[in-house]
């Protein structure tokens, strides 16, 4: 499986040049400094916590603005981007952004926030053999304006932010400049981020995150085939339908929300968790998506042979304008004329006037790249035990976890897997 999502933050306004730093409410070697015991600090679980919360409100508000059409996306991604940006915010738009991201300011506060976004964004570079996450953020700055140097420094540190000039009174160029970054960044994934700029913007702000994995088990290329794929009632499509036989794996059968649970493993430290709501129960199974049923299902899940697993074979592709979505979740000052920004630059009257967030995710039989590896298939069946088949032949829940911190790196839903 492979993960790619990008996301944009165009910021629109005037502002002058600033050539003095400004004292953030902490300083830069609080915000770097590792291992100090504070009482207070952000640990892994706990911000997991908080960004399943958020991102299951985020999947909330997109499934209701697209309610027939796939869903692929990153609240990690699109959460270090709004981090990065609260470091350049101030009074109520800072509240709202960090409240937005589902954060608790009585009881944690802004320094151990950024701190914990900077651990864990660190130690998602470090390269794996197997599973390989990364993300990081550009700004790119009109060449007449000045980042502030305490901005500038945070966001390198804790954000993996660089910062580029870009001359935004010339648009082709700098949206030849923005699109290069963005295809370079995602390998040539993504070709075409941004499409438009006007002559009021003035910064433009690029998350990307990757996520490549293989599986533990792959699925066997030779056994897919074209099977049957339920849209609704009335329609049905034939898909690629990868098959594996005889699989030990994690199951799950929630009768109070009436779903299947299965989750399968990827080499390393991540897990895919796929939902199969019962027939016509794909709304009560959204509506319930908190982190208290993510545990629930955690918790549930025990190894069973699944004589016979059928997966769709799908590649997604989404793009989505979140200043329409974000506003519901509570960040609604970043998009007025009320906003304050000017930890970025001194100046307040920057706004921001667009946010995209691109996604693309690919299915396949072995992972992220076609290798050659033997399927390896387990036969625990006996005369005892009743034979299960397990077929995604109609629209699913699929959730990526990181096993070590528990975070939720990609989520979405598949509704047609021919449709990007």
């Amino acid at each position: 499986m492979a993960f790619i999502a990008v996301l944009g933050l165009l910021m629109s306004g005037i502002c002058p040049a600033v050539l003095c730093c400004s004292d953030g409410p902490w300083g830069m070697d609080t915000a770097v400094q590792k291992g100090q015991d504070t009482g207070k600090q952000l640990d892994s679980l706990t911000l997991a916590s908080i960004n399943t919360d958020f991102a299951y409100n985020l999947y909330k508000k997109v499934a209701l603005e697209n309610p027939d059409k796939n869903i692929v996306f990153s609240a990690l991604a699109i959460a270090s981007a709004l981090g990065s940006l609260s470091l350049g915010a101030k009074g109520n738009t800072l509240q709202e952004i960090l409240e937005g991201l589902k954060f608790n300011l009585t009881e944690i506060p802004e320094a151990d926030i950024h701190q914990g976004y900077g651990h864990l964004l660190q130690r998602l570079s470090q390269p794996g053999d197997q599973i390989q996450i990364s993300t990081g953020n550009a700004l790119f700055v009109e060449k007449h304006l000045q980042i502030l140097t305490d901005f500038k420094e945070k966001a390198r540190a804790l954000y993996q932010t660089e910062v580029f000039m870009a001359d935004f009174q010339q648009p082709r160029e700098a949206r030849k400049l923005i699109n290069d970054y963005v295809r370079k960044q995602t390998q040539g994934r993504i070709k075409e981020l941004v499409s438009d700029l006007d002559g009021e913007t003035s910064m433009v702000v690029v998350n990307d995150f990757l996520f490549k994995g293989k599986w533990k088990v792959p699925f066997d290329p030779d056994g897919t085939f074209m099977g049957k794929f339920v849209i609704d009632r009335r329609r049905a499509v034939k898909v690629p339908m990868m098959k594996i036989e005889n699989l030990r794996t994690p199951y799950f059968q929630d009768e109070e929300l009436k779903c299947t649970v299965v989750e399968l493993n990827y080499k390393n430290n991540a897990k895919a968790m796929f939902i199969l709501p019962d027939q016509g129960k794909m709304q009560q199974v959204e509506a319930s998506l908190q982190p208290e049923t993510l545990r629930k299902w955690r918790k549930s899940l025990r190894p069973r042979v699944i004589n016979e697993l059928h997966l769709p074979k799908f590649s997604l592709s989404q793009q989505y304008n979140l200043e329409d979505i974000l506003p519901r979740l509570g960040i609604r000052e970043l998009f007025s004329t009320q906003a304050d920004l000017s930890g970025i630059t001194g100046a307040k009257n920057v706004t921001v006037s667009q946010v995209l967030h691109k996604a693309m995710l690919d299915m396949t039989e072995t992972g992220t790249e076609a290798y050659a590896a033997t399927t390896f298939k387990q036969n625990f069946l006996s005369a005892k035990v009743k034979p299960m088949f397990v077929s995604f032949d109609r629209k699913f829940l699929y959730i990526i976890l990181d096993s070590h911190s528990k975070y939720i790196p990609l989520m979405g839903k598949v509704i047609n897997p021919l449709e990007n």
